[in-house]
């Protein structure tokens, strides 16, 4: 039996066969041509090609995995129609007078080099992207078409690395699951792997040979292993471990249409959290009472140019009728930081995440803040709609924000056009609003804890990069008694709290949080069910005569 270690991704465990997973290297060689004219030609056709197919791979991707799963193929899209990438190309094949194979080649490296050596971990990983996309040009000028694991049962695939592309093309009937060399916790095979709920390691130490490939192996992704030929022992454990499993989430599914309230009778507000309308789909699948966070971001990231209040009144308005009187919390426009638009061009900041970002912009830019409030007010009309403010750290940020919201009110009524009149909230991610969240708490309706962020300021620790990785701990005393603390100023002036980061979705912590007083989970769709039964279990009366 051999073991290998990586980082798990995805738990759960897979039983099967493995297939290496190889890339076939292409060879571009630097061919001289005499009519360059042809060559653009090529290259325009290709281009014209692999973005058909993208598009292709969405529209699956969208049906697998969901609209922010599939979003990377849009980016690949656009990065396709990037004119200084398609300029370079052209330029290399008139001035150089070569195929247009080797300038798709060059050009990929020259860019993927270019973003390799930027500061920003954002840009970084983008990398990956140009050479995912260059590759796939090669490809179609090659009139290669994409590789694919051949099998006749479901297999184990074990590669350096998976694109996005190659991941969403293989046919998920016919993995069990994805063990990677490479790739990180936050690369979108990670992401889809998660999604589409197969369990996959990353940064294995595994060799990509005969060694292994087509050895039978068990891959254990709550410990991060993959054993290839297990002995007898090792082989029974993992699959009770793996029947047992099923068996919760048999156990999971009668759960549905049972209320969230502990065994003392406390009521608990479990909710999802999503980037759009077609995520509402697991939302009513996973039973959520409601939609904790709404992303309002997406729609504009999605986007080449502002989106219109026609635009934004028209996604809010189907959630809030979708979800049929079921609270939806709809959060304002937060982008800056890791999640840039290039329309509203932001200059370039040393420290991100501490400039321009979220309600910042917001306050900065009050047309484009109407924008959204004239559609969120709208749309409040048809459901019970929530709005909540992003990144708030000081009273009169809130006083602002209420005069604004004030002088589109009057503006809609002045024009005769229908509005509701949604709660309004704030998230609680920074140090600051924690300091002085019994004042902010006679100012809003409720609070919600943005655990990511509140994590990051707190510890001082940049949350996107991977080599701190063991500095971030979102179980520090210092976060956990912040949000005690939030609960508690927020009861003290009579509204909820509830907690809509990471954390709001990890088990180990659902009973501390009810113990708290924690009012109000919201989760990816997937976690509420599991939530749902610790719930049920809990009952808060002994947990605080524990603590006591």
């Amino acid at each position: 039996m051999q073991v290998y270690r990586g980082k798990s991704v995805f738990g759960g465990i897979a039983v099967g066969t493995i297939s290496v997973y190889s890339r076939e290297e292409q060879q571009v060689k630097r061919v001289k041509t005499e009519d360059t004219a042809a060559e653009l030609a090529r290259y325009a056709n290709a281009n014209e090609t692999a973005i058909a197919q993208l598009a292709a791979l969405y529209e699956k991707a969208v049906k697998e995995v969901g609209e922010s799963g599939a979003a990377i193929f849009e980016i690949h899209q656009m990065m396709l129609e990037d004119e200084d990438y398609k300029e370079s190309v052209e330029n290399m094949i008139r001035t150089q007078q070569v195929n247009a194979e080797y300038a798709v080649a060059v050009t990929g490296d020259n860019f993927a080099q270019m973003f390799a050596s930027m500061d920003d971990d954002y840009m970084k990983a983008r990398a990956a992207d140009v050479k995912d996309i260059s590759e796939r040009l090669i490809s179609v000028l090659n009139g290669r078409g994409a590789q694919a694991v051949n099998t006749k049962e479901p297999v184990i695939i074990v590669a350096d690395d998976l694109a996005p592309s190659e991941t969403v093309q293989m046919d998920k009937d016919m993995v069990l699951s994805f063990v990677t060399v490479h790739g990180s916790a936050n690369s979108h095979t990670a992401i889809l792997a998660r999604t589409m709920e197969i369990p996959a390691l990353i940064g294995t130490d595994i060799p990509l040979d005969e060694s292994v490939d087509g050895k039978f192996a068990v891959v254990d992704g709550m410990n991060g292993c993959i054993y290839v030929e297990p002995d007898e022992q090792t082989l029974k454990e993992l699959k009770d471990k793996q029947k047992e499993e099923r068996e919760k989430k048999e156990l999971l599914l009668s759960l549905k249409g049972k209320e969230n309230v502990t065994l003392d009778g406390r009521q608990i507000m479990l909710y999802a959290n999503i980037g759009n309308v077609k995520d509402l789909a697991t939302v009513l699948q996973n039973d959520a009472g409601g939609i904790g966070l709404f992303r309002s971001e997406f729609l504009y990231l999605e986007k080449e140019e502002y989106p219109t209040e026609e635009e934004q009144f028209a996604v809010y308005k189907t959630v809030a009728e979708t979800m049929a009187g079921k609270r939806v919390i709809i959060r304002t426009l937060d982008i800056g930081a890791d999640k840039q638009c290039g329309y509203f061009k932001l200059e370039r900041e040393e420290n991100p995440a501490l400039g321009l970002r979220a309600i910042r912009i917001c306050l900065a830019r009050p047309e484009v803040f109407k924008t959204q409030l004239r559609a969120l007010f709208r749309a409040s009309a048809y459901g019970n709609l929530a709005i909540m403010y992003p990144m708030i750290a000081n009273l009169w940020e809130i006083t602002r924000i209420k005069e604004i919201a004030q002088e589109v009110k009057a503006e809609l009524a002045s024009q005769g056009i229908a509005y509701g009149n949604p709660a309004q909230g704030i998230m609680i991610e920074t140090p600051a609003a924690v300091m002085i969240s019994e004042e902010l708490a006679k100012e809003v309706d409720f609070f919600s804890i943005g655990t990511n962020d509140l994590t990051q300021y707190t510890l001082a620790v940049d949350r996107q990069n991977p080599k701190l990785e063991e500095f971030y701990d979102a179980h520090h005393p210092a976060v956990l008694r912040m949000i005690r603390m939030v609960v508690d100023n927020a009861h003290k002036a009579g509204i909820w709290a509830g907690i809509c980061g990471e954390l709001g979705g990890d088990i180990t912590l659902t009973q501390s949080f009810l113990e708290m007083g924690v009012d109000e989970l919201s989760v990816s769709p997937g976690r509420i069910l599991p939530i749902r039964k610790i719930i049920r279990e809990t009952d808060c009366r002994k947990e605080s005569e524990k603590s006591n």
